[in-house]
């Protein structure tokens, strides 16, 4: 006798897809962000990021800000492939200031949960005005 017919695994759904893929790129975020991590308070000439960190928060925002109007740059230009490699740079700068502020990318992920299904509108009038200096 041979064995039964076995159905096939059914197919995950596009909703199943796309929470594992906001998941993969959620843990590409987090392996980044414990890399830099790992590299706070090593020796600044083995790590670029224990060398940023090392110079302090206003070196962390100077290069954080570079990146970002490079970026900026690049969309404006409709550079794409360009525009792609500043973002990953804008990323990983973000990522340092994370760890230097002790900030973690689930703290920011909660952050913008809360936001869903607000309107940017309604969101930003909802926030406590602040002043600079």
């Amino acid at each position: 006798m041979g064995k039964p017919a076995t159905k096939p695994a059914p197919k995950p759904s596009k909703q199943q897809d796309d929470k594992k893929s906001d998941l993969q790129k959620e843990l590409v975020l987090q392996r980044l962000y414990d890399t830099v991590q790992s590299r706070r308070g090593t020796d600044p000439s083995l790590s670029h990021s224990a060398r940023l960190m090392a110079r302090g928060r206003n070196k962390i925002a100077q290069k954080f800000g570079e990146e970002a109007v490079e970026c900026l740059i690049e969309a404006v230009n409709g550079n794409r492939k360009e525009l792609i490699g500043e973002s990953a740079d804008v990323l990983y700068h973000l990522i340092v200031m994370w760890v230097d502020a002790g900030v973690s990318p689930e703290d920011v992920w909660t952050e913008l949960k809360r936001r869903e299904g607000t309107s940017g509108i309604a969101e930003k009038a909802a926030r406590p005005k602040e002043k600079l200096g």
